[in-house]
């Protein structure tokens, strides 16, 4: 069995030859990438991930401030509660 071609042109013999050749116009002298907004941002929360590792889990100074805050009874008032009271919530909501 034989099979022969449905078509009598031959692909290689008449090669079609790229109309533009030449050199690149704008050739640059070295590499250069660009970063998405997702790739920027990703980076950005990266950083802050490892900022928040590398620092102590407990910082006995603020700790010490506080309590001396909250032995002090003239420390405690309506706006502390209040200042106290909207920051709950905004962390929240």
């Amino acid at each position: 069995m034989t099979i022969d071609r449905l078509n009598a042109t031959d692909p290689i013999q008449n090669p079609k030859k790229p109309t533009n050749v030449g050199r690149a116009k704008d050739v640059r002298s070295g590499d250069s990438i660009a970063l998405s907004a997702e790739a920027r941002e990703k980076a950005e929360l990266f950083a802050g991930i490892e900022i928040a590792k590398a620092a102590p889990e407990v910082r006995a100074d603020r700790v010490a401030e506080l309590k001396a805050k909250l032995d002090d009874p003239r420390w405690i008032d309506q706006a502390v509660i209040e200042a106290t009271a909207d920051r709950i919530l905004d962390q929240l909501l």
